[in-house]
């Protein structure tokens, strides 16, 4: 499995890159180590910096500090033709009077291939992504999966050493755009290419990606394995945007535990803060219990949601501070009463706190 020109992977390296608009910051200092092969999400809210990123990588936007490097050589000075980065935007942006073959052999046939090499390439692309037998359609005849396939053949088509692909999904309703994304990842691994995902939804980043980069206010937060940024969030704001999180108030009693304001002591991961402290601790719903012993934290039940295979309580404290806590739902159960009382405890050990904001 090889992506670039030469048959190797290409690593990506944006070495410390800072850029505003006017006097705001939208990316400062941020430093990303992407391997070769490998597939990174970019994910954060509106505004957090991660379009920015990727448009650098691509050479519409000069940075103001920093550089990029592909393969350990600086594309800096490069054009965005000559930068050998394959781009799939969100709207696709495919040629509507050209046939799909045409338009997945554009790039080709903009870089000089020959009509025999653009027609066989266009081929063998339309065939790794199942689209062979649509070649000879225009693109308003094909649905919005089938343009994305092909735009995504068509990126690949000048073998990058980068693919960047921006918000691809956003446009595709909730079931194919799983099917796509699982079909991306697929081609992704066949090709090899390393590839950069702009994204603001936070499961389409943790089940796609290699590693996460979550970013706000033009600021890098956390760069780790999906699953470390869900298990161990670096900051408070990742613990908030990543899954969801109740956050309540406390004390820092030691190392490891916090008094809660709405009562009772919970085990937390290790801290920094000092003792005493004040502390948001952030727990996540499936790490609460709601059949908790007499020692737990007293609560009665509000809304109840079944989602499916889980059911989702609201649970009110004393001094009416609320708290959401998931449950596995068998065949048959139903949500608990409103106003059940009920004793919440809390998983030891698995709870983050952070110093107050």
């Amino acid at each position: 499995m090889a992506a670039g020109q030469d048959g190797t992977r290409q690593s990506l390296l944006l070495d410390r890159i800072t850029h505003r608009y006017g006097g705001q910051v939208a990316v400062g200092d941020v430093t990303l180590d992407i391997g070769g092969g490998e597939l990174v999400a970019l994910l954060g809210p509106s505004g957090c910096g991660k379009t920015t990123l990727l448009r650098i990588v691509a050479g519409f936007v000069r940075q103001m500090a920093g550089r990029v490097l592909v393969g350990g050589a600086p594309i800096d000075h490069l054009s965005p033709s000559r930068r050998g980065v394959g781009i799939v935007f969100q709207n696709y942006a495919l040629f509507p009077h050209m046939s799909v073959a045409d338009n997945v052999a554009y790039g080709l046939a903009a870089g000089g291939a020959d009509r025999a090499t653009q027609k066989a390439e266009a081929a063998r692309m339309l065939e790794l992504v199942q689209l062979g037998h649509l070649a000879d359609r225009l693109p308003r005849a094909l649905s919005g999966g089938q343009q994305q396939r092909v735009a995504l053949a068509r990126a690949l088509a000048v073998k990058p050493a980068i693919l960047l692909l921006d918000e691809p999904f956003s446009a595709l309703d909730k079931n194919l755009r799983l099917d796509m994304q699982i079909e991306v990842k697929r081609l992704q691994r066949l090709s090899g290419v390393t590839t950069v995902l702009v994204t603001h939804d936070q499961e389409e980043a943790l089940s796609m990606a290699d590693r996460v980069a979550v970013l706000s206010a033009g600021r890098l937060e956390q760069f780790a394995p999906p699953t470390e940024v869900y298990d161990r969030p670096a900051s408070l704001f990742v613990n908030g945007f990543v899954g969801q999180a109740n956050m309540l108030a406390g004390t820092l009693a030691g190392p490891t535990s916090v008094r809660l304001d709405v009562g009772g002591t919970v085990m937390v991961r290790p801290c920094a803060a000092q003792q005493g402290s004040r502390v948001t601790v952030c727990i996540r719903p499936e790490h609460m219990l709601l059949d908790g012993d007499a020692e737990s934290i007293p609560a009665t039940v509000g809304l109840g949601l079944p989602l499916g295979p889980t059911i989702v309580h609201e649970v009110r404290f004393g001094d009416g501070t609320t708290a959401k806590v998931t449950e596995a739902r068998r065949p048959g159960t139903m949500p608990r009463a409103a106003g059940a009382p009920v004793h919440v405890a809390v998983a030891p050990g698995l709870a983050q706190a952070f110093p107050a904001p």
